[in-house]
């Protein structure tokens, strides 16, 4: 095996809040972090830990959000927020919202995003975020696989839900109308007490197969939630936090909203695109303290290091990423030029929560996703399921349980059992190598997952959609290596009859998929091809030979 032997040391004369990571691992125990939060009736709500817990004990005054977008800037308390979801929570039980029901938010990354999800999680139904970029298909798709019965959305958004197309969707709710709907009298407390099984929140994971998968969690991940934003994100009292992430992904809800929430720090949400920028002059104005990216944005500010003089970006203290593996140059380029470390950080949607990390209080090896959070057990397994020595090659796996493991795969059983294959373990699906000191260093995917800017993506989806267009008989979708996005969507197709292929043509099928499924999943590079590799006895489309080829030509250039 070969690693990078230069470390990089934890920051001099810092306090953290996790200090002495082996003292923490011998003595931990989920039960005890767990007790904190399950109420005298012996249930929990993780929306009344995220917001309400804090206005109980005195901090309402404090500022719970500040939201960015061009000119525009909102400010919001912890107890502004708390009112602002009571009401939203109120108008979905006015509309017969029930605990358990399957509410879907499509919003852009603003304020009501962030209040819908913790109003329908209030009242004990399961939220179902979606990414704000979704086309119709994708949207149709999720909501229609776990019968989602009410959507908030805005009156622009809504042009791209398919409502004749979704049987179950019975009220569609806009964020510019629920603010001034009237709502019958509370008659106590709006929280819907639940129990630590009850499902909490749904994020629909493409796989390399078939359609999107739901994964449900379960309010018990309010745990793992808290302590991993104690712990990894190392939240303090005064820090101004920054997850760069949508909520329509696992990251920007654990991570962008309830971790930091339930240790009561300052959030920041900035809509728009990415600009360099105004990424810096965010960090700059609002003197962010803590921030949450993906190496796709620090390769993108890495290679606009000229920015850097203008902005005072000195407030930073802690720098993680996470999405896809942490190149060792953007490490060393962030403590060089930023004098921080970016903390790269290993967790699945599946997963619920940090399983290998980078502590801040640890060194870092660059290249390395770190060790195992405490109460979390790494195994790097051969075929058969059995551990192999260190230093070997192997399928990544997790000791089960943890309480931010997914619930379930709605409706799907059988795809739920395969991630648990050998008794005892959680198989991620990634290849992996951990060194005698426990550091553990990503190797590769162990299917056809395409991980570009840090979205996963399933090349069945895209290629379901790319044969949808008529010109296209036959396609195969892979993740071609790319020095700023890790990867790209790259398509390779054949034509039907009567089509020649052009540059317009192929931007046609570009925007077909884009404009019907998602503008990250549509191909960044489309090649035309006589025949696709296909088995011989199957004739299933041989992705990996199409990968192979992709690498090949990248090592002779």
């Amino acid at each position: 095996m070969s690693t990078i032997n230069k470390r990089i040391p934890p920051l001099k004369n810092s306090s953290y809040n996790l200090s002495d990571y082996k003292k923490i691992r011998e003595g931990f125990s989920w039960n005890d972090i767990g007790k904190d939060f399950i109420q005298k009736n012996g249930k929990v709500n993780a929306a009344y830990e995220t917001i309400d817990r804090h206005v109980e004990e005195g901090y309402g005054d404090k500022i719970a959000l500040h939201y960015v977008n061009g000119d525009e800037k909102q400010t919001y308390t912890f107890k502004e927020v708390k009112e602002k979801t009571d009401h939203y929570a109120q108008v979905l039980k006015n509309h017969g919202v029930k605990k358990g029901d399957r509410v879907f938010v499509f919003l852009p990354k603003t304020p009501d995003c962030y209040v819908s999800i913790l109003a329908i999680i209030k009242i004990g139904a399961i939220a179902g975020p979606l990414f704000e970029a979704f086309m119709q298909e994708a949207v149709k798709d999720r909501i229609n696989d776990c019968e989602g019965t009410v959507l908030i959305t805005d009156k622009e958004m809504v042009n791209r839900v398919p409502q004749d197309e979704i049987p179950s969707l019975e009220t569609i709710l806009f964020v510019e109308d629920i603010e001034s709907l009237p709502v019958k009298a509370v008659n106590g407390d709006v929280v819907e007490w639940v129990d630590v099984e009850d499902g909490l929140i749904i994020h629909y994971t493409s796989g390399s197969t078939g359609k999107p998968k739901g994964v449900l969690h379960a309010h018990r991940a309010v745990v793992h939630h808290y302590i991993s934003g104690k712990w990894v994100l190392d939240i303090k009292d005064d820090d101004v936090y920054w997850c760069t992430s949508h909520p329509g992904w696992v990251t920007g809800s654990v991570y962008g909203l309830f971790a930091p929430w339930l240790n009561r720090a300052t959030i920041v949400i900035q809509g728009g695109r990415f600009k360099a920028e105004d990424w810096y002059q965010l960090i700059d104005e609002l003197n962010v303290t803590i921030w949450y990216s993906a190496p796709t944005a620090f390769r993108m500010l890495l290679n606009q290091e000229e920015l850097l003089e203008k902005y005072d970006l000195s407030s930073l203290r802690h720098v993680l990423s996470v999405g896809e593996p942490l190149n060792p140059e953007v490490i060393y380029w962030a403590w060089n030029k930023l004098g921080v470390r970016i903390h790269d950080t290993w967790w699945m949607t599946e997963t619920g929560g940090h399983l290998i990390v980078n502590f801040p209080s640890e060194e870092i090896k660059p290249g390395s996703m770190g060790r195992a959070f405490p109460g979390i057990t790494v195994g790097i397994l051969d075929e058969e399921g059995k551990e192999l020595p260190r230093g070997s090659i192997g399928q990544l796996a997790i000791r089960t349980p943890w309480p931010g493991l997914m619930k379930e795969i709605w409706g799907n059983k059988e795809k739920f059992a395969n991630y648990f294959k050998y008794e005892g373990w959680y198989l991620s699906g990634d290849l992996a190598i951990q060194d005698e000191e426990d550091y553990v260093f990503f190797q590769s995917r162990n299917d056809d997952m395409i991980n570009s800017s840090g979205e996963r993506i399933g090349p069945f989806e895209v290629e379901s959609k790319l044969i949808e267009h008529p010109a296209v008989r036959e396609a195969g979708v892979v993740g071609k290596p790319d020095p700023i996005q890790g990867e790209i969507v790259k398509a390779f197709i054949t034509l039907r009859t009567g089509y020649v292929e052009s540059k317009e043509l192929l931007e046609e099928i570009r925007t077909f998929v884009k404009s019907n499924l998602a503008a990250h999943a549509a191909p960044k590079e489309i090649e035309i091809l006589d025949e696709l590799p296909k088995t011989k006895i199957s004739g299933k489309i041989l992705r990996r030979e199409l990968k192979e080829r992709e690498i090949e030509i990248i090592k002779v250039k």
